[in-house]
């Protein structure tokens, strides 16, 4: 009687059955492998990336710059353009509530050349002449609390050159005298508003041309 190597009331089924669970045991320990590979690759990149945000924040806690001195953000000012000395004080005050110490770094700002009206009041001359007549710049002058014997020279100096300068700024907005009423008062409130004298303007508006000999 032969032997066989199943029994024969045994299905093939039996053995396929066997098989695909030892396979799925098999195929499941290396999945359960991976995704445990995987959760651990994620815990330590977030980590990482924790400990970098951590380290840049400190980095960046350690860059940020220390509070700066007031002569400091004097200097800060006066490095960028002129400032008169009320302008500057009243830039300062913001940083400090000490007036004697105030007034004492302007002191040593002005011994030291750093701080000067007078090149201010220069500047101010400098930006605005073309554009405006002395009456602006003279007020723009006093505003800023600039000597009065110095505001005095500058105002003679520009009234020398107001009639020519006047004359450019109508030339350049209009150019051409007014031919009603409605627009001789136009051009005149233009005028006035850029800070040229009445007397200044009706020379330009009546076209005196005596006024303009030598001027171009």
């Amino acid at each position: 009687m032969h032997h066989h190597d199943f029994d024969d009331d045994e299905s093939f089924d039996a053995h396929d059955l066997a098989r695909t669970a030892a396979q799925g045991a098999k195929d499941g320990s290396k999945d359960a492998g991976e995704a445990e590979s995987v959760t651990d690759c994620y815990e330590r990149t977030s980590a990482t990336r924790a400990a970098r945000a951590a380290s840049k924040a400190a980095a960046s806690s350690g860059r940020q710059r220390p509070e700066r001195s007031l002569k400091g953000r004097a200097l800060g000012y006066l490095s960028r353009r002129e400032y008169s000395r009320a302008e500057l004080s009243r830039k300062l005050m913001t940083y400090t509530e000490d007036a004697d110490e105030l007034e004492a770094l302007l002191d040593a700002l002005e011994r030291d050349g750093w701080l000067s009206d007078a090149r201010f009041a220069e500047s101010v001359v400098y930006r605005r002449a073309s554009r405006l007549g002395a009456g602006r710049i003279v007020g723009e002058l006093k505003r800023h609390a600039v000597g009065e014997a110095l505001i005095e020279e500058l105002n003679t100096q520009l009234r020398e050159t107001e009639l020519t300068r006047a004359r450019a700024v109508w030339q350049k907005k209009y150019g051409q005298l007014p031919g009603t009423p409605a627009e001789r008062a136009r051009q005149a409130r233009f005028l006035a508003a850029r800070g040229f004298s009445m007397s200044i303007i009706g020379k330009i508006l009546k076209g005196i041309e005596d006024s303009f000999e030598g001027d171009f």
